[in-house]
């Protein structure tokens, strides 16, 4: 069994720069969900 995102290859995926920034964002809105600040998320 292999690895998949979103019905996709994990290796598709990982290299996929579109890919790597829509995972930034979805992290982005989960640490915005929970409360803290942007300009904290930011520095870390």
């Amino acid at each position: 069994m292999k690895p998949r995102i979103f019905s996709m290859a994990f290796s598709k995926v990982y290299n996929d720069p579109l890919m790597q920034k829509i995972r930034w964002l979805d992290k982005l809105v989960d640490e915005l969900a929970k409360g803290k600040k942007m300009e904290k998320i930011l520095r870390s």
